[in-house]
């Protein structure tokens, strides 16, 4: 009986070895250096831009990104305005804490609430005279900064190519 036990536990661990290793190489990545330190240099680069234009802003007494992404999104949307809902999805840098945000942005009179007529409950975030102006102020600020950090590290040809190579990228994600 001992002898059973034993190559049964002996034989139950080889099998649980096998099973492992077969699970193991079904679920492994086959994601090459290359890929691996493309997608590092990528992540890279933005956090290191994203902090520069960051810095640049707030040297030149201006609000940060977010605020430029939640002016923009309404400067473009129709009749400058998008429900909360919308502005969430529509936004490109700050998804988490919008509500507070839009409260910021209300309270510095760059943005107001309008009621949505068709729902009581549902509100409107919409730019003001002066969210335009200071997207204006920020844009100076913010695309000398995509011009100096990025931009003039590429050549037409390869800014034609990074294009077409994140059209492909979000378009998977844009389903």
């Amino acid at each position: 009986m001992i002898a059973i036990a034993t190559i049964s536990s002996e034989l139950l661990h080889i099998v649980a070895i096998v099973i492992k290793s077969l699970l193991t190489k079904s679920m492994s990545i086959n994601l090459s250096k290359a890929h691996n330190l493309a997608w590092r240099k990528f992540l890279t680069a933005h956090v290191l831009l994203i902090e520069q234009i960051e810095q640049d802003l707030a040297q030149a007494d201006l609000p940060s990104l977010s605020w430029y992404d939640v002016l923009f999104v309404l400067s473009e949307a129709p009749e400058h305005k998008l429900r909360l809902h919308e502005l969430a999805q529509a936004v490109l840098l700050t998804r988490s804490n919008l509500t507070r945000l839009v409260d910021r942005l209300e309270v510095a009179g760059l943005i107001r609430r309008e009621q949505c007529s068709s729902d009581r409950r549902g509100a409107f975030a919409v730019i003001t005279d002066e969210g335009h102006k200071m997207l204006d102020r920020m844009w100076v600020v913010y695309g000398q900064g995509i011009e100096q950090y990025f931009a003039c590290h590429l050549n037409t040809t390869e800014v034609k190519f990074l294009i077409k190579i994140l059209n492909r990228i979000t378009s998977l994600t844009d389903n």
